[in-house]
């Protein structure tokens, strides 16, 4: 049972699981993104049933004020959460009652009063062009594993994060069928979908690696496979980065995601424009991807240069 069971009255609990459900459903979470979310919640059901004296139901959810909400935001702090944490929990109480308003179960305006915690906004540091082919070319050097597939499989993995700036989770659910044609179809954050072109370095390091791998792989499921043969994990393409960080004195924040903010920074570095890039990195916002895609104040000055009509 989950953590807030003890903590809510029956309708509550119940408003709960159901919100839990649809966000399963509708917006296809991922298992640990729902525990997270079921997480926050079973936080603040503990913290609102000793605040208020009592299991609470929906009415006393509804009823709670903006105090009430800062009480528990202030408890978790006090407690060592971070800005993060308290942004995320803060979102979640939000999805809860924004769920709770549509279904028609109760209204709280006094949720919409209460401000996130301002978070410095934080992206992994670009590799240089330099030190991102060798990160991808030296693939594989700090391993205990040197099987030729494994190597090839790793190989491909980084060259789509780099030459297409996929995430890690975009890369890893990547099947044959879409891997075979020029263009690939990636779904992204919020089930956005997004067409990317699969330049000919990374066709030709998943068609090493699938001549190499030696399991069967189905059309419609995921290519990149484990020792084992079951879907590679994120966590090995971590560990073999950090791994590789050591083997070639990159910093500690050359990481998967570092690939993918190289390919947009060098993109813009080279006169791509924004949009283009927007486009390509699945951004919503085109404030994400200016952000995303901070270059270093002498390349701007020499694109600069390069294209005013002063020059």
């Amino acid at each position: 049972m989950p953590d807030y069971a003890t903590s809510l009255s029956a309708d509550a609990l119940a408003a709960v699981q159901h919100w839990l459900t649809r966000l399963r459903a509708e917006r296809r979470m991922q298992p640990k993104t729902l525990e997270a979310y079921a997480r926050d919640f079973a936080q603040f059901a503990h913290f609102m049933a000793e605040h208020l004296g009592e299991t609470p139901d929906n009415a006393a959810l509804a009823g709670l004020t903006a105090a009430d909400f800062r009480a528990f935001l202030a408890r978790r702090r006090g407690g060592g959460a971070g800005s993060r944490t308290l942004a995320r929990q803060l979102s979640s109480l939000r999805s809860f009652y924004r769920h709770a308003e549509r279904t028609g179960l109760f209204r709280n305006p006094a949720l919409s009063a209460v401000r996130s915690p301002k978070l410095a906004h934080r992206v992994p540091k670009p590799l240089t062009p330099e030190k991102a082919a060798a990160l991808i070319a030296a693939d594989g050097l700090a391993g205990d594993d040197i099987r030729p597939w494994i190597l090839a499989r790793d190989q491909a993995v980084l060259t789509l994060l780099y030459a297409c700036g996929l995430r890690i989770s975009e890369a890893l659910l990547l099947t044959p069928q879409q891997a075979d044609t020029e263009v690939l179809r990636v779904t992204g954050k919020g089930n956005k979908v997004r067409l990317v072109p699969l330049l000919p370095v990374a066709r030709a390091a998943i068609g090493q690696y699938l001549a190499l791998c030696p399991f069967a792989l189905a059309a419609h499921e995921p290519m990149f496979r484990g020792v084992r043969g079951g879907p590679l994990n994120a966590r090995i393409t971590q560990a073999l980065i950090a791994r590789l960080r050591g083997a070639l004195g990159l910093p500690e924040t050359a990481t998967p995601h570092a690939l993918r903010h190289s390919f947009a920074t060098h993109l813009l570095a080279n006169g791509a424009d924004l949009r283009v890039i927007q486009e390509l990195l699945g951004h919503a916002s085109l404030s994400t991807t200016q952000v995303y895609t901070d270059v270093n104040r002498s390349q701007l000055l020499a694109q600069y240069r390069k294209a005013h009509p002063a020059r």
